[in-house]
């Protein structure tokens, strides 16, 4: 089965899943290993911040001062993901692992448990082969569902998604880089529609998930 056709195939149940249950709507890149269909550019002026040495560095130490994530859970839909750090392509675009086993956390910006901003979490929702990676779960997702983040020397943070919507995968808002505000987490993965001329998926899928107090 042509590649393509593979994707189309292992996302159309997901997919299904979506309309019926929607509630509510650095560092070089990887080539050998990171799939291109991930489509989540930067807001220009994010991009562009994290781009100079120094800015970039200040922004990771920043972030270091709340414990790294290690792993993300999400029980109510069989989400569990390793997390390891990642930076931005030279095209401006944030760099996810290539295994879809693993996801990515933006480490520019905040990390999960900071007192404000987003923290950003990605991953592919496939791999080259087809099969389906752990951010695939995603489509399942509902308002109300846990979200677990474990941490390196720290205990885990918990979260309740509040929100789940498709955006093309060039026009991810700014909100979800943001670095001030109220804290919330920001999961994000590939949706369809799927076409190999114009790159891969078309669309990313989005999840936002707030803090649980107490």
């Amino acid at each position: 089965m042509a590649e393509s056709a593979r994707r189309l195939t292992g996302l159309a149940t997901a997919a299904a899943r979506v309309a019926a249950v929607l509630a509510v709507s650095g560092q070089p890149s990887e080539p050998a290993t990171a799939p291109a269909d991930f489509g989540s550019a930067l807001p220009r002026r994010t991009a562009a911040a994290t781009t100079p040495p120094g800015t970039a560095q200040a922004r990771s130490d920043t972030a270091a001062a709340v414990a790294p994530p290690q792993r993300v859970r999400v029980r109510d839909v069989g989400l569990d993901a390793r997390v390891r750090a990642v930076g931005v392509t030279d095209q401006g675009s944030v760099t996810v692992p290539g295994d879809p086993s693993v996801a990515g956390w933006y480490r520019y910006g905040p990390a999960p448990g900071s007192p404000e901003g987003s923290a950003v979490l990605v991953g592919h929702v496939d791999g080259e082969t087809g099969a389906l990676g752990e951010f695939a779960a995603l489509y399942e997702v509902r308002p109300g569902d846990r979200v677990e983040v474990g941490r390196a020397e720290a205990a885990p943070v918990v979260f309740r998604v509040v929100s789940r919507t498709t955006v093309p995968k060039d026009e991810l808002p700014p909100s979800a880089f943001r670095r001030t505000g109220d804290p919330v987490l920001t999961l994000i993965t590939c949706a369809p529609p799927f076409d190999p001329e114009r790159g891969g998926y078309l669309a990313n899928l989005v999840v936002t998930a707030e803090p649980v107090r107490g």
